[in-house]
């Protein structure tokens, strides 16, 4: 048997991958679930993993920030919805790195290199993981975004943009101004585009940024709903959903 710690700040998340890992190798005991920087550095002071899958970006900071207050070698995989830039760093000084939504096949992969690695006593170089990770976090953040209007091609600096939301499969970036921009970019790739501090995915729709919030109010099921400037389309109720009212809440609060 080998340990598994997930590093996860969305609960749902967080259990459909430990479900995942335990039906495709029976070695696997998943021995804890952590879901931010300060909760992950508390367990690894108290207790050790024989392998870690963590998300990059959690609730209250990114995944590097862990490594930097411990000193551990324990294997990483990546788990997340980063810049596709990023990946090939990250799979030089990890053990993997697994793009969201993770298919099974992959994550397979990637445990079955672990396990390799593994029986040769392969250590991880965290240092140079954590070097990638600052590296990346650091130059990935997209700070412009290139618009047709007509014939005519603008660039819309991020300081302009309110949020982005999504409908009949078409992406829109909403300027601070009131104007709508289709982006050949979705929001899984924005996601990972975007610093963390700002923006947040509150649900399949909405990535918004928080100068854009206007006020919030309590919804049901212990959601929030958010009132956006400029207002949305059709008046539409914009909500965080279920699984991402905690980390939602967190981010609020860092």
């Amino acid at each position: 048997m080998y340990r598994v710690l997930i590093i996860e700040d969305e609960q749902i998340a967080a259990d459909d991958l430990e479900k995942v890992i335990q039906s495709l190798d029976s070695e696997v005991e998943i021995v804890g679930k952590t879901s931010s920087v300060v909760s992950s550095i508390k367990w690894l002071q108290k207790n050790e993993a024989d392998l870690i899958l963590s998300d990059i970006q959690l609730g209250d900071g990114l995944c590097f920030e862990i490594f930097e207050v411990l000193e551990i070698d324990t294997p990483i995989i990546i788990t997340t919805a980063y810049d596709n830039y990023a990946i090939q760093a990250f799979k030089q000084n990890s053990i993997d790195y697994l793009l969201k939504p993770i298919e099974e096949g992959e994550l397979k992969k990637a445990l079955d290199k672990y396990k390799n690695l593994h029986e040769g006593n392969h250590k991880m170089d965290v240092a140079e993981l954590v070097k990638s990770l600052r590296n990346q976090s650091s130059s990935a953040y997209q700070e412009r975004f290139l618009i047709t209007l007509g014939e005519r091609i603008e660039s819309i600096p991020i300081e302009e943009v309110a949020y982005f939301f999504s409908e009949d499969r078409y992406t829109y970036l909403v300027a601070r101004s009131g104007r709508q921009h289709i982006i050949n970019t979705n929001l899984g790739e924005l996601e990972g585009r975007l610093d963390p501090k700002f923006y947040f995915r509150i649900n399949r729709k909405y990535i918004i940024g928080y100068d854009s919030i206007k006020k919030m109010v309590s919804y049901s099921k212990s959601r929030v709903k958010v009132d956006l400037a400029p207002e949305p389309p059709n008046s539409t109720d914009v909500v965080v959903s279920v699984e991402r009212s905690g980390s939602f809440k967190k981010w609020l609060n860092q």
